[in-house]
């Protein structure tokens, strides 16, 4: 699933050659791809048909395009293997392609929506006060976000009564971080994935996020992570920050930090890297007293 440093790398690309267009038409060629949109394929290409596209927008792992001229914005899910194309309009279509915009220009270029596994899709929904879609309006900021509130993701993280790993998944308490990027962060800062929240001083609440911050730094300037050939860019390019991964998906591979085989463990559906001597788990709290 994407993670925020690659539906960032999906905006900019989108801000760059779909924002300030006109649609001039949309086709929706399977259903699934409009089945969060409540009035359906023919509703979703009248509603977006005629409409200028704003400045592309996210937080955390969704994004979406405002429409200037009303209250409303199409948001994107890109699932596992949901891709926003910008392609010439004469380029052969692709074998799994669900959505096709065109625009009124003569740009040459088309928006096309390619779902292999249809998990993502498009809707239109009404906008918060904010500015949000609707339906995302409890998704948190995101650490890369300038109004992010570092000592008020301190005080809730001692109250969630969670462990860490739990924690920088819940997408209402920070929003963009994924299991790639949570392992990252984790191992930068030596802590176990499984360490209780309630025992984070602030100091160390201050300096996991700023591991958070630079690992999505770093996998931004990369172009994100691609595993597969399912994550691109809306030119059709892949990411390569998996080349500096230091601990997701290397398992038995030395640490980079100490030399100690790395480890992977199942944890919620997903697994976790981490390494056992640098990362070590908290120790068992003894059972209270009848």
């Amino acid at each position: 699933m994407p993670e925020l440093p690659e539906v960032e790398v999906v905006r900019r690309g989108l801000e760059r050659w779909v924002s300030g267009r006109t649609v001039a038409s949309v086709e929706v060629l399977h259903p699934r791809a409009v089945r969060r949109h409540p009035g359906g394929g023919p509703d979703f290409a009248a509603r977006l048909t005629g409409h200028r596209i704003g400045a592309a927008r996210r937080r955390g792992k969704y994004l979406w395009l405002p429409l200037d001229d009303t209250d409303a914005s199409v948001l994107g899910h890109l699932g596992m293997s949901g891709q926003l194309l910008v392609q010439p309009e004469d380029a052969p279509d692709e074998k799994h392609l669900r959505v096709r915009v065109r625009f009124a220009d003569t740009l040459g270029t088309e928006l096309r929506f390619v779902d292999q596994r249809t998990f993502g899709g498009l809707s239109l929904h009404d906008n918060t006060p904010e500015g949000l879609p609707d339906v995302i309006a409890h998704i948190a900021r995101d650490p890369l976000d300038p109004a992010f509130d570092d000592a008020a993701f301190h005080a809730a993280l001692r109250l969630r009564r969670t462990t860490i790993k739990r924690a920088l998944l819940d997408q209402s308490l920070i929003s963009g971080v994924g299991n790639i990027y949570a392992d990252e962060a984790l191992w930068r800062s030596r802590l176990h994935y499984d360490r209780p929240t309630a025992l984070f001083t602030r100091p160390r609440s201050y300096e996991l996020l700023g591991h958070v911050r630079d690992v999505m730094n770093e996998a931004l300037a990369a172009g994100g992570t691609s595993f597969d050939s399912l994550y691109v860019n809306v030119n059709g390019e892949s990411g390569y920050f998996d080349r500096s991964l230091d601990a997701y998906g290397r398992e038995d591979e030395p640490c980079r930090r100490c030399g100690t085989p790395m480890r992977r463990r199942p944890w919620m559906n997903r697994s976790s890297y981490f390494c056992p001597r640098c990362q070590r788990p908290p120790r068992p709290t003894a059972a209270p007293r009848p």
